[in-house]
């Protein structure tokens, strides 16, 4: 593993994406051309890349965002979010002519949603951007990228951590079959039971299927794999171990699992960044432990906790 270090002026920066969430809640999901009356709406800040990095800055982490939104309300106030939350927003470009990232979700009494996903000045951050913030990133201990910004641009950003000697992780959400060339060039890849049937073209269900799925995974090009199963905790392996190693989940009673997998790789990074002396495993288990309390709570930042309101063995050496 590459070495994080205390002396890195960052200890997370994350490459990616920031939305809004438009949240309607209807007692049923309209037919096309039907126009119902809603019972309660919410704006919610969101996108893999803001979620992951307001996670890491919660527990304590110093860290940087690289990311775009458009020159309106949603962008300016995803911006004063993330400030809020103790997240350097300096390279977060704000842009005319683009709309920020946005998602309205409908849902339903039972739960079910339709969601509409408007990527915006998402789709516009480039490898440019990623050099215009060299600075930044090459004083990462950790890069974190995803891929709900071009993959071109990921891949940008992962090659800089890595040059730079920074742990770099890659969340592949929302997966793609084609991704070796990512793959080979992160050191973490942490996707979740559908992501990693969706890259390796085996179905995760089981605690053998995700086992299957690291080692092909693992035999693609990355070091480490951490797949992240919900309920069941996640399996991880490495190329230096023969087998990889299941992490149980506590058992919770959930209120809403949306963002559960954001929290845990915010926590990794954190981890990897700020206790780099603890056990590998010792990292997953506490990240699991992250995302459980994560999903006792609505929402996704909202449901995300403060240092402040977790117990002090999380922290501990």
């Amino acid at each position: 593993m590459s070495s994080s270090g205390s002396s890195k002026e960052y200890d997370v920066v994350v490459v990616g994406s920031c939305m809004t969430d438009l949240v309607s809640y209807v007692p049923r999901l309209p037919k096309p051309g039907e126009t119902i009356h809603g019972t309660r709406f919410s704006i919610g800040f969101g996108g893999k890349g803001a979620n992951q990095c307001v996670m890491a800055a919660r527990m304590g982490a110093k860290t940087a965002m690289v990311a775009k939104v458009g020159n309106d309300s949603f962008g300016h106030r995803t911006v004063e979010n993330l400030k809020d939350n103790g997240v350097d927003a300096s390279c977060v470009g704000v842009v005319d002519g683009l709309s920020s990232g946005v998602a309205p979700i409908a849902v339903d009494e039972k739960g079910e949603n339709a969601i509409i996903i408007v990527s915006g000045a998402n789709s516009d951050l480039s490898p440019s951007d990623v050099r215009t913030a060299t600075s930044i990133i090459k004083s990462a201990a950790v890069v974190v990228c995803q891929l709900e910004v071009p993959s071109e641009t990921s891949l940008a950003a992962l090659e800089m951590g890595r040059q730079s000697g920074a742990i770099t992780i890659l969340n592949p959400a929302p997966a793609q079959p084609e991704l070796d060339h990512l793959l080979s060039c992160c050191e973490i890849v942490c996707p979740n039971e559908t992501e990693a049937e969706i890259l390796t073209g085996y179905a995760v269900k089981t605690i053998a299927d995700a086992s299957h799925a690291v080692r092909l995974l693992l035999s693609r090009g990355c070091e480490k794999v951490v797949l992240t199963m919900g309920s069941q905790g996640a399996v991880y392996g490495s190329k230096e171990c023969s087998e990889p190693c299941h992490v149980s989940a506590e058992s919770v009673t959930p209120v809403d699992t949306t963002g559960a997998g954001d929290a845990f790789v915010g926590s990794l990074a954190y981890y990897l960044a700020k206790l780099p002396n603890l056990s590998f495993h010792e990292i997953v288990c506490r990240s699991c432990k992250v995302a459980a309390l994560s999903v006792q709570k609505p929402g996704t930042q909202t449901s995300f906790p403060f240092r402040k309101d977790m117990v002090d063995s999380l922290f501990a050496m």
